[in-house]
């Protein structure tokens, strides 16, 4: 079996650690279970649950067992670390279907069959049958006050002199630990795994553990996934990159990793991909020697794509940005530029508007929702960053007509070099 620390070392995902020789003792007779925890506060993962979800897969691949925690009931209350306020409540409902969501998505980065299949729970499925006197008296009486104002995620919002820490946030960190302890009990796991942000969650089950049943279980952080400037991971200008193609298209998807920095695409290609230490070398060099060629980006994008969204959304990714940036769209059918760009936004108006003295393009980028208003139209065509088909609209007075369509009955917008949307004339 693969020496899964040393792997996790050499990419830098090994931040902290309970006693080192300690955990490498017990993960030398694989399968051995470990869990991440997942808070379903949306009906689908984003990127940066990449980082627990790529752990879980690296595990197994080493011959151990994956427990995915979905933190039905721990969601219903938010995790305060890392926050500086506390999180909207959401209704056992909605946190149902986010939960059934979310679970659905692992599945592309878990096997859920053979002697080391992963395993999905939900804390809320034990954490429900409590009663609050009982969770005081058989779990809330073995945790000190003291070891919980000593954490770090406690004390920064103690800290703060504009918002507080209500009790129900403070009693997060009891919640997580008893699950810990849940899982060893009822599903022999003893390592518990997450971002740096949860050593003090991790601890303080670690601590409960001990204090409850006597018994020795370890953990693990990895770092937090951000950028070389220090701002988080797969953000945008419009919001988080989700993993669902119904929040975040696979083309929107592929084309954020092919835009990520340089200073950033090594570190990229060793948290979120399982490409062998000798590619990302190599990769590293090329970025070295010929940064233009962007190769890491593309082999990046090219593995996050494929596992996240499969080998049909990779192709439908790839296709796309080929048409996208490589020439001008013209003499293609319907069902070619649905394929293309089927992620795309779009608006369908009547034919008529292309006959007669046809459609303004001021016009046709504020239909397109290109534009908001007239002179911002007026404004990026007169910038030059107004296109038809990917042909550059020179005259703020240029009609389209349907000489101008794309195929049959699509036309394709585009304001600068990324914001597409295509006009349907029926």
């Amino acid at each position: 079996m693969p020496d899964i620390l040393a792997d996790l070392r050499w990419r830098g995902l090994l931040h902290q650690s309970t006693d080192e020789a300690a955990l490498a003792a017990w993960l030398a007779e694989p399968p051995r279970a470990l869990y991440v925890g997942f808070d379903p506060t949306a009906d689908s993962l984003h990127v940066g649950h990449m980082m627990g979800l790529m752990t879980l897969r690296r595990f197994q691949r080493a011959g151990h067992r994956p427990i995915a925690l979905v933190g039905g009931a721990t969601g219903m209350i938010g995790d305060p670390s890392g926050k500086s306020e506390e999180r909207n409540l959401l209704s056992l409902d909605v946190l149902r279907a986010n939960v059934a969501a979310t679970e659905a998505q692992m599945r592309s980065f878990l096997d859920f069959n053979g002697p080391n299949a992963a395993v999905v729970v939900n804390n809320y499925d034990w954490m429900s049958r409590f009663g609050y006197l009982d969770f005081l008296r058989d779990v809330g009486k073995h945790f000190p006050v003291n070891v919980m104002l000593a954490k770090d995620s406690v004390k920064a919002r103690l800290e703060r002199t504009d918002s507080g820490l209500s009790y129900t946030e403070f009693s997060y960190m009891l919640l997580q630990a008893y699950d810990f302890v849940y899982l060893a009990e009822h599903h022999d796991c003893r390592v518990q795994a997450g971002g740096s942000d949860q050593w003090g969650n991790i601890t303080a089950g670690i601590d409960l553990a001990r204090r409850l049943r006597g018994t020795q279980l370890h953990g693990l952080t990895w770092p937090l996934l951000t950028k070389s400037d220090g701002s988080k991971m797969g953000k945008t200008e419009s919001g988080a990159i989700w993993l669902s193609p119904t929040r975040t298209s696979p083309y929107q998807f592929y084309q954020y990793w092919i835009n990520v920095e340089d200073a950033d695409a090594g570190k990229c290609l060793r948290f979120l991909t399982e490409l062998p230490h000798e590619e990302i070398d190599s990769l590293d060099a090329a970025r070295t020697s010929n940064p233009g060629a962007r190769e890491s980006q593309r082999r990046l994008a090219e593995e996050i794509t494929r596992l996240v969204h499969g080998e049909a959304g990779l192709a439908a990714a790839s296709r796309a940005t080929e048409t996208i940036f490589d020439a001008e769209i013209d003499k293609l059918s319907d069902v070619q530029l649905n394929e293309i760009f089927a992620d795309m936004p779009s608006k369908s108006l009547p034919r008529s508007r292309l006959e007669g003295a046809g459609l303004n393009v001021i016009d046709a980028f504020i239909e397109a929702g290109l534009a908001k208003t007239k002179s911002e139209a007026r404004r990026t065509i007169e910038q030059g960053g107004a296109y038809v088909n990917n042909r550059r609209v020179e005259s703020i007075d240029r009609a389209l007509t349907a000489a101008d369509l794309a195929s049959e009955t699509v036309m394709v917008i585009r304001s600068g070099r990324k914001k597409y949307a295509l006009l349907r004339f029926a």
